[in-house]
């Protein structure tokens, strides 16, 4: 079929999410003509809820702490950071007028505490620059010459777009409410790229644990735990110290979602059935300073003692494992009971299943093989012109203002030398 567009532009991005507007901003800002082709019916849907609907624009930590929290492939952001980052987003912010203000760990959020306010900024760019944006229209296919190996355009719903460049900023397969529902990796395929197998990050993990399945622990949380992956070599894969809670299913937290990539990675991998993790439930002391606390309390009762360090209901769920009466004193216990008890509170041990599915998760694992894409310029290496930006990648991070990170540096990286391509 003979490609005629009833339009043509320098740039067309498809997918107005976060990397999809910094990349469009970017490339009219360097002079294209840019049209952005969204299938929702408003633009960044899921910016809106990224923070808790309050939009953790970045995380302002160290390159290198950056990085080590996006486990998935986060070395490939090392070049486009040279190029723009977490002090490049900040700045581009707050001088248009945008409070920003660091919490915890580094996160940085606008004073309003609400995300329009992010995506108003963004929105309010692309009508300076005139940006053509087209809402529900949803992209069925780029069109490419294969024989030149270089794009062409795209064809929607509704009609033909000619482009000198497109970028393709569609997102994942995570939250497919917002419009999220892997339409990119096919476009991809087709150019000749290579998808790595999706899986689930940041999401919470099932179980088929005993305590899970009579819903003993269910709703029960526990505060500033270590928890820990183990291979199947008994090897720790990672170590996250937060929050988690037990849940009708398994369990959840920001320690769990956080692991839950590591897991999922793991079964993948090796086509385990169940991954082993551990809870250190007062990793902030050793095992011979419990003991000393402990002795001063000897003539407690166990289930009184261990409410000082964990919820009664954990303390009852210890007792019960190692078939003691949670009635009894401490005293009575006997130096093997001791030592066993200890064992439990440091590495209590769980089991996961597996987790919720893909689209119950923040962030999507896997994506367009980054070997296939140049790091400088975020063009595709098999096809001319042909850019990619944010979640279609695989690149993933934590939460915490890492991934909306990785999506803005790479949509200004990718907007920008999709601009140049452009003007070819």
């Amino acid at each position: 079929m003979q490609f005629k567009p009833t339009e043509s532009y320098n740039v067309i991005v498809i997918g107005g999410g976060t990397s999809g507007l910094m990349a469009a901003i970017n490339a009219a800002q360097n002079g294209a003509r840019v049209l952005i082709v969204e299938k929702n019916r408003q633009l960044g849907r899921k910016l809106l809820l990224t923070g808790g609907t309050r939009c953790n624009v970045t995380n302002r930590t160290t390159r290198e702490d950056l990085i080590d929290h996006i486990p998935g492939n986060g070395k490939f952001l090392y070049g486009p950071l040279n190029q723009f980052d977490q002090e490049d987003i900040i700045e581009f912010f707050e001088s248009r007028g945008v409070q920003l203000k660091e919490e915890d760990h580094g996160r940085m959020f606008p004073v309003t505490d609400r995300s329009k306010t992010i995506l108003d900024t963004l929105v309010n760019e692309l009508e300076q620059y005139d940006v053509t944006t087209k809402l529900k229209e949803p992209v069925e296919d780029i069109v490419y010459d294969m024989d030149k190996r270089q794009v062409l355009g795209v064809r929607t719903s509704n009609g033909m777009y000619g482009a000198n460049a497109v970028v393709l900023a569609i997102g994942g397969k995570a939250y497919p409410k917002t419009g999220t529902t892997g339409d990119g990796y096919r476009f991809a395929r087709i150019a000749g790229h290579t998808i790595t197998s999706l899986y689930a990050t940041e999401v919470p993990l099932t179980s088929d644990d005993q305590h899970i399945k009579d819903r003993f622990m269910q709703g029960v949380p526990l505060r500033d735990v270590e928890v820990t992956v183990w291979d199947d070599q008994d090897k720790a894969i990672v170590k996250h110290n937060l929050d988690m809670i037990f849940t009708h299913f398994g369990y959840s937290g920001p320690a769990i979602l956080r692991s839950s990539g590591h897991v999922n990675l793991f079964m993948r991998d090796t086509g385990a059935e169940i991954c082993y993790l551990s809870i250190d439930l007062i990793p902030e002391i050793s095992e011979e300073e419990w003991k000393l606390k402990a002795e001063t309390n000897r003539d407690k009762q166990l289930k009184t003692l261990l409410k000082m360090w964990m919820p009664e209901r954990m303390g009852e769920l210890i007792c019960r494992q190692l078939n003691l009466d949670p009635s009894s004193l401490y005293k009575q216990l006997v130096h093997s009971e001791v030592n066993q008890l200890i064992k439990k509170i440091k590495y209590f041990n769980i089991t996961a299943s597996g987790s919720l599915p893909i689209e119950k998760g923040y962030v999507t694992g896997g994506g367009v093989d980054t070997n296939e894409v140049n790091p400088k310029t975020m063009e595709s290496k098999l096809m001319s012109n042909l850019f990619f930006c944010g979640e279609v990648l695989d690149i993933n991070g934590y939460t915490g203002g890492y991934n909306i990170t990785a999506a803005f540096v790479t949509g200004r990286i990718a907007g920008q030398n999709a601009a140049w391509q452009g003007f070819s």
